[in-house]
């Protein structure tokens, strides 16, 4: 049983004027969840096993939904605003930095894979468009990079309020259910022309750990939690716990359905990007890559965001002018798009980003700062349940860090499978089974 000190503590708002209702913060959390990394979950029921995978897939949930609520917690008792006042309160200056750095880095890295992902998945879409050659510019991944960017993301993360951007995360989980539609449609129609792969219903793989690595990536949305929950019109611990219980279960829905027809679609020969195993010539399925790409372009400014706010809290003292609020947003961006430009594999990168940046996010963190500032005797269940998920982080990123170099994941990009009509494959570009 909480103190009085500490129920007064977690029960107040720490502020009011923000502009966001349940649902829109709902919206926010969901789209935050559903970005780039729903498209590997597929990938990861292959490395860890069909059933293990879904298990999985559940405990990362539960842990997402409690971790959430943890570090909102935490900041109501250290009386912080931000997921770096918090740590530093804690930790001191150390814990500052490597806080400012993975929280920098994780949706830095995810904005450079949108981009990637943007480019690799239109371009694919536009070659449908009778007449579009492969000469056309429409085909050029760069070309499309830079479009996206100049009318589309640079606009929207010039915002000031991410309250505003609960209008295009509803737009944006509206085209993940259709993507949602389209990957469970072909899981019926196209997957009897697949050859299903050995020990494709096996219980247990050796790379499970690896797999909680891509999940924590697609789960992650610690990092912009602080941003959301300060956006609501009454910011108390009571209407958060709320809209998170009710945005981790639908993303929870959404990805156990994604990641279960994606790869009983595929089994063994699932890609790291589910779109790159469907046929060129598949309509449905590039109507779906076309979802996908706007869903990723919606979603990137979420990103910028806390990008932006790292940089504001650790060299502007959290306040931003208009001019330098302007040149924070167009620097981060350019920085992105013009790495998103030279690579267009990130491959073993992204890997090491779930398990490296991700993981600390949505399970070491949290839980060291709750126990720091926890007054509870030491067998308080959220004291055990915070020190559980304490030692699960540290063996995931461990093990995973590992496991992700001894096996990094391969990247097929743009080859077609070998699976696919005779009139699509060329002998040097095509996927063979292994």
């Amino acid at each position: 049983v909480e103190t009085d000190d500490q129920i007064a503590l977690l029960s107040k708002p720490r502020n009011k004027g923000g502009n966001s209702d349940l649902a829109s913060a709902g919206f926010n959390i969901i789209n935050s969840i559903i970005g780039s990394g729903i498209i590997g979950l597929p990938y990861s029921m292959k490395e860890a096993g069909f059933p293990l995978g879904i298990l999985l897939l559940f405990v990362v949930a539960l842990i997402t939904d409690y971790s959430i609520i943890l570090l909102i917690k935490g900041g109501n008792l250290s009386s912080t605003k931000t997921y770096q006042e918090l740590v530093q309160k804690t930790y001191g200056l150390v814990g500052y930095l490597i806080l400012s750095i993975l929280q920098f880095l994780y949706p830095f890295i995810a904005m450079i894979s949108y981009n990637i992902i943007t480019g690799d998945t239109l371009t694919k879409v536009f070659q449908r468009i009778p007449g579009v050659g492969v000469d056309n510019v429409l085909t050029d991944r760069d070309f499309i990079i830079l479009l996206t960017t100049i009318i589309f993301t640079l606009p929207i993360s010039l915002y000031r309020d991410i309250a505003k951007l609960g209008k295009v995360s509803l737009l944006s989980l509206v085209l993940t259910i259709v993507i949602l539609v389209v990957v469970m449609v072909r899981a019926v129609t196209f997957s009897p022309q697949v050859p299903k792969s050995e020990n494709a219903w096996i219980f247990a793989k050796p790379n499970a750990v690896q797999a909680i690595g891509v999940m924590s990536f697609a789960f992650i949305c610690h990092h912009n939690s602080f941003l959301i929950y300060g956006s609501l019109e009454e910011p108390t611990l009571k209407n958060w716990s709320q809209v998170t219980h009710m945005s981790v279960a639908l993303a929870l829905i959404i990805s156990v359905a994604f990641a279960a027809s994606g790869y009983m679609t595929f089994t063994g020969y699932t890609e790291g990007d589910i779109f790159e195993n469907y046929c060129r010539d598949d309509n449905l399925a590039t109507f779906g890559r076309f979802c996908y790409g706007v869903t990723v372009i919606l979603t990137f400014p979420l990103e910028c965001f806390v990008t932006r706010e790292v940089i504001a809290n650790v060299f502007f003292h959290g306040n931003l002018s208009t001019v330098f609020h302007f040149v924070v947003t167009v620097v981060i961006i350019a920085v992105a798009t013009g790495v998103s430009l030279l690579y267009d594999c990130l491959g073993i990168v992204l890997e090491l980003n779930g398990v490296l940046s991700a993981t600390p996010l949505v399970f070491i963190i949290p839980s060291a700062c709750y126990l720091r500032l926890s007054k509870e005797r030491w067998n308080h269940s959220d004291n055990l349940i915070s020190c559980l998920i304490l030692v699960l982080g540290v063996l995931v990123m461990a093990v995973g860090f590992v496991m992700t170099v001894l096996h990094p994941q391969e990247c097929s990009h743009g080859k077609e499978m070998f699976y696919c009509p005779p009139s699509n494959v060329s002998l040097h570009n095509s996927t063979l089974p292994p």
